[in-house]
């Protein structure tokens, strides 16, 4: 999104492993234009940033353990109907920004840039795990809850274990999500989710009351969209790091002057193409290599469809913590093509998503003319066989760096780390197999692969 490129190009292989320090934004290009620029809220687009755990777990996802990262996910209500603001470091940034909105970008003779980012609908931190723990608590209020229509809240069918793909199988261990759930809870936990996705929306309200009433909502582009989506129990997770649907499509709402109202796209577009997208806008040439497009032709009332190049696929790709594989994602027409590693090791997936919506169907051995198609294509924009050798390489290199930089305070450190509850089972044979994934060339997958 920051970048306008591709997560190959940039080499950005994990939370930690982002954009260097000096990479060119957009709101780089647009300050350097006359811009009146603000930044605030969540910033980790650039490399050093997340937890100890967070960086470990993606260097070491090659290691031949299976070791729970994450808190079991769960429902936690607060407060009555009164209370309004759950996230309070969202809402005091939120309030930074409408501040901002009245009393700089109103009285400012630019024209001016703001970025919020918020981190609802994350879950939160799970307190009763540790300081190391991630987030699994999903907490709203019954405010929010009041929200949503709980009645319409499904509860999204799930394959059994044997049945999934290694790489799911690895990511629904790691979550936490391997044991037993009862339809309640699956409903609670994610009627939890839709009340905070509505706190989040009631933020957004917030900034668009303060630009109309300092009379710029007629003349501001506003942009909303998400890093990434959230499974919320579907496919036996929640969080992230998937391609499926919940994880991999996220919203992308754009109004202003000189956009169509009322319309909505059904072509494919990416977070890459909001860089090429913000430039065109303000009426900036766009520099570099971008791996993205600009979908203002597609929505514009100046411009016509037939005058868009935009492309008819879009790339995902993910090198980090919860997979146990590089995966790469394209979408193209009803097909959703799933490729890991070198695409030998690990078999690839393939869902059409217009006939399976859950994408409990891999078809890949049903449609090998349709596999072999969109691989071509894949491998015509990533050589992933090869990237994924890379990322291998790099996470080695950088734990063993990490490793060496601990001394002797290494077994201590890594033993209280978020998987602190499994690897204190059998702490020999945890540290024997990291060994092995260094000096050894052996390497298994869990789980079993579904057609």
């Amino acid at each position: 999104m920051w970048s306008g490129q591709f997560v190959h190009l940039t080499q950005s292989w994990n939370n930690y492993k982002c954009l260097d320090a000096n990479s060119t934004t957009w709101m780089d290009l647009l300050k350097r234009n006359g811009y009146h620029t603000k930044m605030l809220g969540k910033l980790d687009y650039t490399s050093g940033s997340h937890t100890v755990s967070n960086r470990v777990e993606a260097w070491t996802r090659d290691v031949q353990f299976l070791l729970r990262q994450e808190g079991r996910p769960v429902a936690q209500l607060v407060g009555n109907m009164s209370t309004i603001r759950i996230m309070e470091k969202d809402w005091e940034t939120t309030d930074k920004a409408t501040q901002w909105i009245r009393q700089t970008a109103a009285l400012s003779k630019e024209p001016f840039a703001l970025y919020l980012g918020l981190n609802l609908p994350h879950p939160y931190k799970t307190e009763s795990l540790g300081p190391t723990a991630g987030g699994s608590t999903f907490r709203s209020s019954p405010y929010w809850l009041s929200k949503v229509s709980s009645e319409l809240v499904s509860v999204p069918k799930w394959l059994p274990m044997a049945a999934m793909h290694p790489v799911d199988y690895y990511s629904t261990f790691t979550k936490n999500c391997s044991s037993e759930f009862t339809e309640r809870e699956i409903k609670s936990i994610r009627t939890f989710y839709y009340a905070m996705c509505a706190e989040a929306d009631a933020m957004l309200g917030q900034v668009i009351s303060a630009l109309r009433e300092k009379g710029l909502l007629g003349n501001t582009v506003l942009i909303f969209t998400a890093d990434h989506g959230e499974l919320a129990m579907e496919h036996r997770q929640f969080y992230k790091m998937s391609m499926f649907e919940g994880s991999s499509r996220v919203p992308l709402l754009i109004m202003g002057p000189g956009v169509k109202s009322g319309l909505q796209i059904h072509q494919f577009v990416s977070l890459v193409d909001l860089y090429p997208t913000v430039l065109e806008i303000a009426g900036i040439s766009a520099v570099g290599n971008l791996s993205g497009h600009s979908v203002l032709p597609l929505i514009s009332k100046s411009r016509n469809l037939s005058e868009n190049e935009h492309p008819d696929w879009v790339l995902s790709e993910y090198h980090g913590c919860n997979a146990n594989a590089s995966t790469y994602m394209l979408r193209v027409g009803d097909w959703k093509y799933i490729a890991y590693a070198d695409g030998i090791i690990v078999p690839p997936q393939l869902f059409n998503v217009t006939v399976d919506k859950e994408e409990l169907h891999n078809v890949v051995l049903r449609f090998p003319d349709v596999q072999a198609q969109l691989d071509k294509l894949l491998r015509s924009i990533v050589d992933y066989p090869k990237v994924s050798s890379v990322v291998h390489l790099y996470n080695k290199k950088e734990f063993s760096a990490w490793r060496d930089s601990l001394g002797r305070n290494y077994t201590e450190v890594i033993a209280n780390l978020r998987w602190h509850v499994d690897w204190q089972k059998d702490i020999l044979a945890n540290e024997k197999a990291i060994d092995t994934w260094l000096y050894g060339s052996s390497r298994k997958f869990y789980g079993q692969s579904d057609d």
